[in-house]
């Protein structure tokens, strides 16, 4: 499975984007993608993961309300509108495919995801 994500930029704060994630590949073997995000000095974390098969979304409290996931199955892509940009939301943005296995259902752990894409940069300023 191939991911290219896009949509990244220089906003200001208060603006929005969205990003879009392009599967390719052996697509059908994936059960769930998710986005997760790294800011400079810190740790990847995980944004929202949506399953291909139903919807069914997990997101990350804290930003719940103006981080929003969703896809589009025809064209094996995800998408994630991001509202009311703050200057803490600055990361490079992920997007990972889940492979179907024993959990398809979306998952948190970055450790459960088998691919990635390279990312693409969001930067945010006051």
């Amino acid at each position: 499975v191939q991911l290219v994500e896009s949509g990244g930029g220089s906003v200001q704060a208060g603006g929005s984007l969205r990003l879009s994630c392009a599967a390719s590949g052996r697509t059908f073997s994936s059960a769930a993608m998710g986005w997760f995000r790294q800011a400079p000095g810190k740790e990847r974390e995980f944004v929202a993961a949506i399953r291909w098969i139903g919807g069914s979304i997990l997101s990350r409290d804290s930003l719940k309300g103006r981080f929003t996931i969703s896809r589009d199955n025809a064209k094996n892509t995800v998408y994630l509108q991001i509202d009311s940009l703050e200057p803490e939301d600055t990361a490079v943005y992920y997007c990972a495919a889940k492979s179907l296995g024993p959990r398809n259902g979306p998952i948190r752990d970055p450790g459960e995801y088998d691919y990635w894409g390279q990312g693409t940069q969001v930067t945010v300023s006051s």
